[in-house]
């Protein structure tokens, strides 16, 4: 069998409160599969953004052990940590996080530069990213002269620019109306299922949940259950 492309074993992080020591994750253990699409649920402060950030090298657990692809994250240096975070994971978050001086081309092929690709390969990755989500009509404009379904959809394309093993979300609709939470996790499911990404994503939305394949809920740090199989919804 294939090996879970996320291996976690006695995961715990603790942060420091001047003297106190405050539990964010209390050693959990989880597998994740390839081509998986899982939700992370639980209230706030449960430390489902805490584990997403560890699997996706952003946080370093205070011990234990998180693999991705095989490799420890926490053990790299802060700047093979980087190169690796750029090959291989996309982030996609609440606030979108583009940068407003900047066109939704331009957003997109800010991870292209900091690879080797030649102005025309970035281009065509660039152009192939936005077509996939919906966005090629869009391309010139500035975040502030989009919608904000149109600014998540940019800040997907430019999680898939670079072909990354993994797409972490965080809260990826919690900015969003209905309509357009609906279309964002519909195109997170495409991905996952069409493209074959493994998709992680954090929500305390039942709704955003129910896309996903499987959900693991947290609590005060600790993994309270695993649901399996859930009850996925599909949109063709």
């Amino acid at each position: 069998m294939t090996p879970p492309i996320v291996q976690i074993r006695e995961l715990s992080k603790l942060y420091r409160h001047g003297d106190i020591d405050v539990t964010a994750l209390d050693r959990i253990t989880l597998d994740i599969l390839a081509g998986e699409f899982l939700a992370l649920m639980g209230p706030s402060g449960s430390g489902k953004s805490t584990l997403l950030h560890i699997i996706a090298g952003i946080d370093r657990p205070t011990s234990g052990e998180c693999l991705v692809q095989g490799t420890d994250v926490a053990n790299l240096s802060e700047t093979a940590l980087a190169e690796w975070r750029n090959r291989n994971v996309g982030f996609v978050f609440q606030t979108f996080n583009l940068v407003p001086v900047l066109t939704a081309y331009e957003n997109v092929e800010l991870p292209l530069l900091l690879t080797s690709l030649s102005s025309r390969e970035r281009r065509g990755h660039v152009e192939a990213a936005l077509e996939l989500v919906g966005l090629s009509d869009r391309m010139k404009h500035l975040p502030r002269q989009m919608s904000g379904g149109q600014e998540q959809r940019v800040a997907i394309a430019r999680a898939l620019v670079t072909d990354p093993t993994l797409i972490v979300a965080d809260e990826p609709t919690g900015n969003l109306d209905a309509h357009s939470a609906a279309d964002v996790m519909i195109l997170l499911q495409r991905l996952n299922r069409e493209m074959g990404k493994t998709v992680i994503m954090v929500t305390h939305d039942p709704r955003a949940a129910a896309y996903a394949q499987r959900t693991v809920h947290l609590e005060k740090g600790e993994m309270l259950n695993d649901s399996g199989q859930s009850s996925v919804v599909s949109h063709q």
